[in-house]
């Protein structure tokens, strides 16, 4: 029986994008970038619903089809119908995984399809790209704030840097909630988060600073924050947003730094700015300049670290 590991970050997965033989065809859908580029970095929970309702490999295909308001999950022919199987079997498997830190689901999969599953009028072949797999809807019900993202998506080295930001900020909430939850934990953890979030959404920044400067019900309060958090995170950080963001944190250095310093630090963000050269290249300089000069409210901005470097994100933007 799995449960929350405070060390390693457990992700569910699709178990056909680790090589594993479930799909319908005997085959799977292995994922070079899950299975050697990341794996080191978190333990995989493997998850094939096809699998686990006993319909074997290879099998009849099974598609989502809608009968008025009712999404039915059957064979092509209508001679096979798991509906009620994979919804039972969805709403009482997603219940044990409150433990995760992320989920990576197989595109247009009836069962592990994030969005755009071809849905089809019952008794024809008329589909339109509007469904959500049974399984990753199921989940994604339950647990709404948690990182989810299709295995596909991640070439799109905006959506993964995201989508791994989203992952570490929410391990590091777990942590927390895990080791007890504090009213000084809560007000340290927005301060550890501050310039990040100002990176995804001023608006978000501003508005989750009043919930921790007056909590009266802790609960309450931390629901409201980490509900606004993570709708924060989940929007994808501007080179606009980068930018004022490493302008604020230069702020802190201009009692340190030498013209020439100041100089470099400046051009450095501004040719970021314009696109001339990676975030990487301003943070790299900000870290190097704390060593020299160091300010411990900077140093323990998740901003500056925000997932392992070994990962290499930080060139989406």
């Amino acid at each position: 029986m799995y449960k929350f590991n405070p060390q390693r970050i457990q992700i569910g997965i699709s178990a056909c994008l680790l090589g594993e033989k479930v799909r319908f065809d005997g085959g799977h859908k292995n994922s070079t970038y899950c299975n050697k580029e990341i794996k080191q970095f978190f333990d995989y929970v493997p998850v094939c619903p096809e699998m686990a309702i006993g319909l074997g490999a290879p099998r009849k295909s099974i598609r989502l089809v809608r009968d008025g308001e009712t999404v039915l999950v059957q064979s092509g022919d209508g001679s096979l119908d798991v509906t009620d199987k994979l919804n039972q079997y969805s709403e009482s498997k997603v219940q044990e995984l409150d433990f995760l830190g992320g989920y990576l689901l197989c595109a247009k999969s009836p069962t592990c399809g994030m969005e755009r599953v071809t849905e089809y009028k019952i008794g024809t072949n008329n589909g339109s790209k509007s469904g959500i797999g049974v399984f990753a809807r199921k989940l994604m019900e339950r647990y709404p704030l948690l990182p989810v993202e299709e295995e596909g998506r991640l070439h799109d080295l905006v959506l993964r840097e995201n989508f791994f930001t989203r992952v570490y900020a929410y391990h590091d909430w777990q942590l927390m909630k895990h080791e007890g939850l504090t009213k000084h934990k809560l007000v340290k953890f927005h301060s550890r988060y501050k310039y990040l979030l100002m990176a995804h959404s001023p608006t978000w920044y501003r508005d989750l600073g009043p919930i921790v400067a007056h909590i009266d019900d802790l609960e309450q309060s931390a629901t409201r924050y980490f509900e606004g958090f993570m709708t924060a995170l989940k929007i994808n950080a501007t080179r606009k947003n980068h930018t004022s963001t490493l302008q604020h944190i230069q702020g802190y250095f201009k009692k340190h730094l030498s013209k020439e310093q100041k100089n470099e630090l400046s051009e450095a963000i501004m040719k970021y700015h314009e696109g001339l050269l990676p975030l990487l290249v301003p943070i790299t300089l900000i870290n190097h300049y704390l060593r020299e000069f160091p300010t411990p409210y900077i140093e323990e901005q998740v901003y500056l670290h925000p997932h392992p470097e070994a990962l290499k994100l930080r060139y989406a933007y």
